[in-house]
């Protein structure tokens, strides 16, 4: 569940849901629903979310725990 990596991660960087809506160029309240998995999140957005924070995708989509794993 991909959907709570999304909101840790941006708590571990100190950043608001806000910040976050404006790099992606999208509304807060669409990060929002994404945050609580009421709606997908575009490939687009997954990958500069995972440049953004320098995860893997795989770690966002929770398929692997180590962040780093390629």
């Amino acid at each position: 569940m991909y959907f709570r990596r999304l909101k840790d991660l941006r708590e571990d960087h100190d950043l608001k849901q806000s910040e976050i809506a404006e790099f992606l160029g999208i509304q807060q309240t669409v990060y929002s629903r994404y945050e609580r998995g009421f709606q997908n999140l575009p490939l687009e957005h997954l990958i500069k979310l995972s440049e953004r924070y320098n995860v893997s995708t795989d770690y966002i989509l929770g398929l692997t725990d180590n962040p780093k794993q390629l």
